[in-house]
C-alpha cells in the first residue's frame, strides 16, 4: 500500500506496513489477553476418555439441551466434597506460543538468507504457489468446520425444541391430574423441568470411579495454575524472547536497514550474529518444547480433563510440528509474508479451537513486527508521524474489529468464521501476488534475471533494466 498509493520508496513503505501489523497485532492482543477460552466450564473429575483422542475426555454437554446441560452442571457442583468449581484458561496459549513462535522465527531468519540470492520474480512465483496452496487448504478446512458448526447448531435447536415439547407435555399431564384432584398442589413448571430431567431422551446415566484424593488434589492445583489469566513467568519469557531477538536484529541489520554498528556480510560479526540468532529461537524452542512434554505428563499422570482441542506434547508431536513450524518460518522468512498467513493454517490443521489459534498467532506475530517497525523509525527511514498515524488506525481497526467478531462468534457458536476470514486473506493476498508479478514483468519486457551473489556491498547494474518490487517490499510482514 505504501508503495502503490502513497508513492513511497521501497524501505520506507516496507517499515509503514510493519508499524501497521505491529498496530494491528496490539490491538488484537489488548482484547485476547482479557478474553477467557472458548471452554469456561472445565471440571477437576476424570470425564469420560475419548475413544478417538487418547489422553482427552469427551465433553460433557455432548448430545444434551440447554436445560439438561444446566442440570447436569448444578448436580457437578453439588456433589463431591464441596470443594468442586469450574475452572477455565486464558485464549491465549502461551506454552504453544513459547514453543512455536522461536521455531517460526528461527526459520524466517534462513528464509532471509535464503533470500539474498534468489531473483525478484522468483519471490513471486514461489509466493503464489505456496498461499495458492495455503489457501486451498484453509479453505478445505473452513468448509469442513462450517458444516461442524452447522450441524452442531441444528442439533441444539433440535435437542432445545425436544426439551420445550417434553415440558409442555408434562405440564398438560400435570394439569390433567390436578382436574381429576390426583396430584394435589405443588405441580407446576418446575415439576415438569424436574420431569424432563430424570426422563430426557439424551440423559445418560454416569457413574464416577473413585478418585484418589491425592491424584485430585494435584490436579487442581494444575487446573488452578492453568486458570491464571495473566501467567507472569510465561509472558516475562516472551518478553524476553523479544528483547534478545530486538537486539541481535539492531546488530545485524536487516529488512532494508543497516546495522547499528556498522557491520556488514563481508564482517566475520555479521555471521557471528547470525548464528546468534539461530541458537537465541531454538534454544528457547528446545526448552519449552522439552517444558512442554514434561507438563503435559505431569498432568496425564493425574488424569487431567483435556478436551478434545487442546495439544497432548510428546516428543514425536515436537519433532512433527517444529519441523512444519521451522519450514513455515522459512516459507515466510523467503517471499516475505506474516507468519500467521502460514501459522494459523497449521494451528488449525493441528486440531486447535480456531480462537484460541488466532489469539496465539496474534501474539506470535507481535514478538517480530515490533522489532522491525521499531528499529525502522529509529534509523529514520520511516517518518514517525506517519508510522504513529497508520499504527493507531490499525490499532483501532483491529480492536473494533477483533471484538465485534469475537461477539459474533460466541453468540453463534460459529468459530469456523475465524478460519474463512483467515482463508479470504489468503487467497486475495494471492492474487495480488500474481497481479503484481505479471505488472512488473511486463515492465522490464518480460526480462528475467538470475540468481545473485549472497554478499553484495555496493550496489550492482541489475540484469533488467527496470527495477522489480520485491516481495518482501510487497508482503512486508
Amino acid at each position: 500500500m505504501g508503495i502503490l498509493l502513497l508513492r513511497f520508496p521501497p524501505k520506507p513503505a516496507s517499515g509503514l506496513s510493519q508499524a501497521s501489523i505491529f498496530g494491528a497485532s496490539l490491538g488484537g492482543i489488548l482484547v485476547n489477553i482479557r478474553k477467557r477460552h472458548p471452554d469456561e466450564h472445565i471440571r477437576d473429575t476424570k470425564g469420560t476418555p475419548s475413544e478417538s483422542q487418547p489422553g482427552k475426555i469427551m465433553s460433557y454437554e455432548k448430545g444434551k439441551g440447554p436445560m439438561e446441560i444446566e442440570g447436569d452442571r448444578q448436580k457437578y457442583l453439588d456433589e463431591g466434597d464441596g470443594k468442586r468449581k469450574f475452572y477455565t484458561r486464558p485464549v491465549i496459549d502461551y506454552d504453544m506460543a513459547l514453543f512455536l513462535a522461536p521455531m517460526e522465527m528461527a526459520g524466517a531468519v534462513l528464509g532471509v538468507i535464503i533470500q539474498r540470492v534468489f531473483p525478484n520474480w522468483l519471490f513471486l512465483c514461489f509466493a503464489a504457489v505456496v498461499l495458492g496452496f495455503t489457501a486451498y487448504k484453509t479453505f478445505k478446512k473452513f468448509f469442513a468446520a462450517y458444516a461442524k458448526d452447522k450441524a452442531a447448531k441444528e442439533e441444539r435447536i433440535e435437542l432445545t425444541r425436544r426439551e420445550s415439547q417434553k415440558i409442555l407435555e408434562s405440564q398438560k399431564k400435570l394439569e390433567s391430574q390436578k382436574e381429576s384432584g390426583v396430584s394435589g398442589e405443588g405441580g407446576d413448571a418446575s415439576e415438569a423441568v424436574n420431569d424432563v430431567e430424570e426422563n430426557g431422551g439424551t440423559k445418560e446415566e454416569t457413574v464416577e470411579e473413585h478418585d484418589d484424593p491425592k491424584e485430585l488434589e494435584q490436579r487442581r492445583k494444575f487446573l488452578e495454575d492453568d486458570s491464571r489469566q495473566y501467567p507472569f513467568e510465561k509472558i516475562s519469557y516472551l518478553v524476553l524472547l523479544w528483547i534478545g531477538l530486538t537486539v541481535i536484529t539492531f546488530l545485524k541489520g536487516g529488512k532494508g536497514v543497516d546495522s547499528v554498528i556498522g557491520i556488514t556480510c563481508q564482517d566475520a560479526g555479521f555471521y557471528v550474529l547470525v548464528a546468534a540468532q539461530f541458537l537465541w529461537t531454538m534454544g528457547f524452542a528446545a526448552f519449552f518444547g522439552w517444558k512442554n512434554v514434561k507438563n503435559v505428563n505431569q498432568r496425564v499422570a493425574v488424569n487431567y480433563p483435556f478436551n478434545e482441542t487442546d495439544v497432548l506434547w510428546d516428543f514425536k508431536k515436537l519433532q512433527f510440528y517444529s519441523f512444519f513450524t521451522f519450514v513455515a518460518g522459512i516459507v515466510a522468512g523467503l517471499i516475505g509474508i506474516g507468519g500467521g498467513m502460514v501459522l494459523g493454517p497449521l494451528m488449525i490443521v493441528m486440531g486447535v479451537n480456531p480462537r484460541v489459534s488466532t489469539a496465539t498467532t496474534a501474539t506470535m506475530i507481535l514478538l517480530t513486527s515490533s522489532s522491525v517497525a521499531v528499529m525502522f523509525v529509529m534509523s529514520g527511514l520511516v517518518p514517525w508521524q506517519y508510522a504513529v498515524y497508520f499504527f493507531c488506525v490499525c490499532l483501532l481497526g483491529a480492536y473494533i474489529g477483533k471484538t465485534r467478531i469475537d461477539a459474533y462468534v460466541k453468540k453463534t457458536g460459529m468459530g469456523s468464521i475465524l478460519v474463512g476470514i483467515l482463508a479470504t486473506i489468503i487467497a486475495l493476498a494471492t492474487i495480488g501476488c500474481i497481479i503484481i508479478l505479471f505488472l512488473n514483468l511486463a515492465k522490464v519486457n518480460w526480462c528475467v534475471d538470475g540468481f545473485k551473489a549472497f554478499c553484495t556491498v555496493s550496489v550492482e547494474e541489475d540484469a533488467c533494466p527496470t527495477r522489480l518490487l520485491s516481495a518482501e517490499e510487497i508482503f512486508p510482514y
